[in-house]
């Protein structure tokens, strides 16, 4: 798939700002005042630029808010109700802690549950689609969330918990690497599938449909040299795990903490570059892809 900068911002900055939103819906850390006002700035600037980001890959930006009404078939839907309803939530909840001093539990741990909702909705718009096997598979949404909950740990301050996260997600991630790589081919698709025209081995292409480029060659084909993926993988996991973690073992300093959060969204926009441009869509069948990692050579 095509690695739109846009999804991309979409994708990670959202994830960042729920995922601090679900630590300050929990009262980690417990903050009132101008303190609590700066935490919610930074996670609504996250949450609503990276909600921002995603309309720009859209055709037409103008018609976004007719996606909410396909909620009952769409999780593109579920995912702007579920979003809209934490920041209402998470700005009620704010307002209170802010200005008046008072935490209201209840109301928090509703934010916190609807932030993590929001991630698995949007986690789902990748995972429900059965024509990018490396996505159709349960560990799309768990890394989703693992990745909100690490990114949101490390900006919440909450560095043990940090730790645990990023280690636990790193693992997670290279494991998803591991069983990816292997799941187009397992799913047994060739050319006949793609098109839907007779069984398996049936159908053989004469030459690619088109000399061109087109939407779906633009959209759904994209390959990446396996020499830079064994090198983004190792570059994007370093950024996104191991380098925080050796930063917040050592004392504690504010520099070193904002090294640490640095690194870690470096590290989260290259893995989920990848997570875009390793996604191998059946349709590339048709136009000739050969490779079922949907790398080259």
């Amino acid at each position: 798939m095509h690695p739109a900068p846009s999804i991309i911002l979409f994708t990670v900055l959202s994830g960042l700002g729920f995922g601090l939103l679900f630590f300050l819906g929990l009262d980690m850390p417990p903050v009132s005042g101008w303190t609590a006002f700066w935490f919610l700035v930074i996670a609504y600037v996250l949450a609503v630029g990276g909600l921002l980001a995603s309309t720009f890959h859209l055709g037409h930006p103008e018609r976004a808010l007719k996606s909410f009404t396909q909620w009952r078939s769409s999780w593109l839907s579920r995912e702007g109700w579920a979003s809209v309803a934490t920041l209402l939530v998470m700005g009620a909840w704010g307002g209170l802690v802010v200005f008046f001093d008072t935490d209201i539990l209840p109301l928090g741990w509703l934010g916190a549950v609807l932030s993590l909702i929001t991630v698995g909705a949007t986690s789902m718009i990748y995972t429900q689609l059965r024509t990018v096997p490396r996505w159709n598979h349960w560990h799309t949404p768990a890394l989703f969330l693992l990745s909100a909950l690490s990114g949101g740990a490390l900006l919440a301050g909450q560095v043990t918990l940090a730790i645990v996260l990023l280690i636990a997600t790193g693992l997670f991630q290279i494991w998803a690497w591991h069983a990816g790589d292997r799941r187009f081919a397992a799913r047994g698709h060739t050319v006949s599938s793609a098109t839907g025209l007779g069984r398996p081995g049936f159908v053989r292409l004469f030459e690619p449909p088109h000399t061109g480029s087109n939407y779906l060659t633009r959209e759904m084909v994209f390959t990446v040299a396996r020499r830079h993926v064994a090198k983004l993988r190792l570059i994007g996991l370093g950024l996104f795990s191991v380098l925080p973690v050796v930063l917040l073992l050592l004392p504690f300093n504010h520099f070193i903490a904002l090294g640490a959060v640095l690194s870690h969204v470096a590290g989260a926009f290259v893995l989920r570059w990848l997570f875009f441009a390793q996604a191998e869509h059946v349709v590339g069948l048709y136009y000739g892809r050969r490779d079922p990692a949907g790398i080259a050579a």
